[in-house]
């Protein structure tokens, strides 16, 4: 079933892939793996309901005989809807053999992040001839141990609220964003234990969880 009226539309992005060159182990090749296109064919081909019927006539005749027919296709997850708060969960685990192994290698991530080479060109709230959808760090979880225990800590930005961003979350739309990310302090928080600590310090962490705030 055909959603668009421009069907190639659904594999435009605000702002051109092409560009992109994300390197190893950083979140921007995290994401650029995500929504990469792919292409279904042999034993992952689409079936087709628009190719069924006129192979084989209308819908009652269909399960009757039977007869499906799958075609090649092409599939992209793209955002079509740029939300307020981003949350970016990392898998930080693998198959090794039976059993399942943490991945404890350090995944790059910018204080700034953006999602305009992740978006479709028609994304729902950002506004028409923007190219960038601009998000900033406020918030990271780490966890230390292994599979079977560890321990969970976070880095927090204690800044002044973003009333634009305000507007975003309970209105759904705000006149106007930042772009620059909100000053602040940031603080790692142990239990009950916490101490401020230094921008560099947040971004070399091993991230589990990562909080991005909207700003264009």
């Amino acid at each position: 079933e055909v959603s668009m009226d421009n069907p190639e539309m659904a594999f435009c992005t605000l702002a051109n892939r092409e560009e992109l060159n994300p390197e190893e182990d950083s979140i921007h090749h995290c994401l650029y793996q995500f929504t990469r296109n792919e292409t279904l064919s042999e034993t992952n081909k689409l079936l087709c309901d628009v190719c069924t019927q006129r192979h084989c006539g209308p819908k009652n005749n269909i399960k009757s005989e039977k007869k499906c027919v799958y075609t090649n296709a092409k599939k992209q997850m793209l955002i079509s809807l740029a939300p307020p708060i981003l949350t970016l969960h990392l898998k930080r685990f693998q198959q090794a053999g039976f059993n399942l192994q943490k991945v404890n290698r350090h995944i790059k991530f910018p204080e700034v992040i953006d999602l305009a080479p992740f978006c479709t060109a028609k994304c729902k709230n950002v506004a028409e001839g923007n190219t960038k959808v601009l998000y900033s760090l406020y918030g990271v979880v780490e966890h230390s141990g292994t599979m079977r225990s560890g321990h969970y800590t976070a880095y927090v930005k204690m800044r002044a609220m973003n009333n634009h961003l305000s507007d975003l979350v309970l209105r759904g739309q705000s006149q106007a964003l930042e772009t620059e990310p909100v000053k602040g302090q940031w603080f790692h928080i142990s239990d009950t234990h916490v101490q401020p600590v230094s921008l560099s310090k947040v971004l070399s962490s091993q991230a589990y969880l990562l909080f991005y705030e909207r700003l264009l």
